[in-house]
Formats: C-alpha cells, structure tokens, sequence
C-alpha cells in the first residue's frame, strides 16, 4: 500500500504544480481556451488565488515525506486538495458545465482523499 501511496502521492504532484503554474502565468490578455473558459467568471485575484493552492498542495503531498521533515504535512496537504477538488467540482455543477469538465475535479479529488486517509491512517510516516 505505501507504494500505490506514493504513486498517487506524484500523480497528484505532477497534476497539481503542472496547473497551478498554468494558471499562475496565464495573462488576463491572452484568450483562454476550451480547458480555461470557466476563468471568465472569477477575477484574477482568485484564479492566482487557485494557482498558489493548487503549486502548494502539489508540493506539499511530496516534499515533507522526501526530506522527512513534518511528514505530517503530506496528508494535511492532500486534506486541502480534496476539499479544493470539491469546491472545484461544485463551481461546474453551478456553471452547468458537461460531466466531462467534472472529471478532473472528481479523479484528483478522490486521489487526494485516498492518500490522506492513507497517510493519516494505516501507512502513516
């Protein structure tokens, strides 16, 4: 279980700070494709506000357990994804977006649950 655990642990860390950085250093000027429509609807502040949760989380569910200092933070970390995931997946629903936008959210959400109950339970550091 510890391996499946740290799989997750990268999946979520590649996906998180690959879209964290996306939305980080994406220009209000630039046109948003299909992917980043739903930008239009909240303000930069809150779309860098989601970068930094997003870079963050994506750290902080590898890098306390690699240089084991307060590996506590790595389930804290994935707590927080998941409950982003889920305020991620509730925007959608209230924008009326397909099911396919909500996949994402979904996926990342319960990988993120998963390594926290994980790692605050049976494969704690």
């Amino acid at each position: 279980m510890n391996t499946a655990l740290w799989i997750i642990a990268a999946v979520l860390a590649v996906a998180f700070i690959l879209a964290g950085v996306a939305k980080l250093t994406r220009s209000r000027s630039e046109p948003t494709g299909a992917d980043m429509d739903w930008s239009d609807d909240l303000t930069d502040g809150q779309v860098t506000a989601i970068g930094v949760v997003e870079v963050a989380g994506g750290i902080g569910v590898v890098l306390p357990a690699v240089v084991d200092i307060a590996p506590i933070l790595v389930p804290i970390a994935a707590t927080g994804l998941a409950i982003a995931m889920a305020g991620a997946a509730a925007f959608h629903i209230r924008r009326n977006d397909p099911p396919a936008k909500l996949v994402p959210s979904i996926v990342l959400g319960i990988l993120a649950a998963l390594l926290a109950f994980g790692r605050f339970g049976p494969e704690a550091f």
